[in-house]
């Protein structure tokens, strides 16, 4: 049960301390640039490898009393086959309500997140997944007020006895230890703490308020665990993800965060308008992958003195110092790479005198105006001018003789990059195009609340569209 009188079974740190054994899962890098920052934070062995104890949740999962409208608690209730889902209660004012009315109600007068209210009580009674919940746990659903030897029938306590007045005071007390959060006795964000016999660093205001709440680390391990199973939103692949208040920029690729290193290696890809503001526990739950350090067509050489060009994720080796100068690449443009980062990136087909265009070209015939991107001595047809003008607003186009442009093998027809929101000018549907596929979002809500932006959508004619196969709908995950 959750002890809310002040604690005193966690401290202020001394030098008596246990040993904590950290586990490292790969190399942390150095961002430069865009000032990327990473804050490591001691975690316990015993639990999962990616529990930080002293950051649980974000201050925005605390608070974003707007995170689901009434409808979707009931929904999300009914989604678990949770008792609680046509179960009605007397709430704080003596009126009987169901209990999604009870807790949307909690979060509009205390400007608590639901989703926050609904994970507590599953941490604190398991009442949500409990398919036959006795009494005692509906009575003492949050846990408040009852420390951990403390008899939930001694007679002070019963004021707090009662499933509307548990969720209201549970609210209660989160906007309480926010607007006094100066309090002496009170876990404050930045400060550390030894817990449970470890070192918490305290990042935020809402893991404060975890720890004020539950003064244990495996409680809130356990809330942490049930927040990311319920709540954590998967992004489709290539998407720029920008934790809120922070500078660094992440592409979402294979299940991966990968970071910018450089601001050049962000906009040789990408647009900033393109970014998606989320919280750090959205972030926080993928795997890091290898960086993106140089800029795309970056021309990089080793200490063994092999030079290459960089295409997307590949390396291509120059065949030899002929090829390179035969097709107009300045020795001294050449920027130098370090075994460590040529270990992160694919070897690609080698660039031979026979490499018509590596870095890429758009050619257009003569004599029908028909548009192609060549590359290594292949062109590929460009569909439309939506496609055009998404995939290459900064490539230079080079009218060519037809006779010329059929030396060129065809191959198949360019689609529309990933990454990119479109619609079509016949309907009003939005697509996220995602490992060559387009993707429908479920709805206008989910739009906003996955912080798409609506003047980021492309309108396109149907045509732009034809070349993609439909791929799944994007949804919020928690109506699952």
């Amino acid at each position: 049960m959750t002890n809310h009188k002040q604690i005193t079974n966690s401290k202020p740190v001394s030098n008596k301390v246990k040993k904590l054994q950290i586990p490292v899962k790969r190399k942390i890098i150095v961002l430069l640039i865009l000032v990327f920052c990473l804050s490591i934070v001691p975690t316990i062995e015993v639990f999962a490898i990616d529990f930080n104890n002293g950051y649980i949740i974000s201050d925005s999962d605390l608070t974003d009393d707007n995170s689901m409208d009434l409808s979707e608690i009931n929904a999300f209730l009914k989604n678990k086959n949770s008792a609680l889902a046509s179960k009605n209660f007397i709430n704080k004012d003596g009126e009987t309500k169901s209990a999604a009315e009870i807790i949307w109600q909690a979060t509009l007068n205390y400007k608590v997140n639901p989703k926050f209210l609904l994970v507590l009580l599953q941490k604190e009674q398991s009442i949500i997944e409990d398919g036959t919940p006795t009494q005692k746990q509906f009575d003492w659903a949050m846990g408040y007020g009852v420390c951990d030897a403390c008899d939930p029938d001694e007679e002070g306590l019963l004021i707090f006895k009662g499933f509307g007045t548990q969720v209201d005071r549970a609210a209660w007390r989160q906007r309480w230890y926010i607007d006094n959060k100066e309090i002496n006795w009170l876990k404050k964000a930045g400060q550390s703490y030894v817990i449970d016999g470890y070192v918490v660093i305290i990042a935020n205001q809402a893991t404060a308020n975890l720890y004020n709440y539950t003064p244990h680390i495996q409680g809130n391990y356990l809330f942490w665990k049930i927040w990311n199973r319920w709540f954590t939103q998967k992004y489709a692949d290539s998407s720029l993800l920008q934790v809120e208040g922070e500078a660094g920029v992440w592409l979402i690729q294979y299940g991966e965060k990968r970071p910018f290193l450089s601001k050049s290696a962000f906009l040789s890809r990408y647009n900033f308008q393109d970014i998606i503001k989320v919280s750090k526990t959205e972030l926080d739950k993928y795997e890091l992958g290898n960086p993106i350090k140089f800029p795309n067509y970056s021309l990089l050489k080793t200490p063994m003195g092999n030079s290459y060009l960089l295409v997307n994720d590949e390396l291509r080796k120059f065949e030899s110092a002929k090829v390179t100068q035969t097709l107009g690449f300045n020795p001294e443009e050449f920027v130098e790479l370090s075994l460590d980062d040529f270990s992160d990136y694919q070897i690609g087909e080698p660039i031979t005198l026979a490499s018509a265009f590596p870095a890429g070209a758009l050619l257009q015939d003569r004599k029908t105006g028909g548009v192609y991107f060549a590359q290594d001595g292949k062109k590929y047809p460009i569909p439309t001018k939506d496609i055009l003008k998404i995939n290459f607003p900064q490539y230079h186009i080079t009218s060519i003789a037809p006779a010329e442009l059929e030396k060129y093998p065809t191959q198949e027809s360019i689609k529309i990059k990933d990454g990119v929101l479109v619609k079509t000018v016949e309907s009003p549907a939005v697509y996220v195009i995602s490992e060559r596929k387009k993707r429908p979002i479920a709805s206008a809500k989910v739009f906003e609340r996955l912080g798409y932006k609506w003047e980021n959508i492309v309108t396109v004619a149907e045509k732009s569209l034809e070349n993609l196969e439909p791929g799944a709908t994007i949804d919020l995950e928690f109506g699952k």
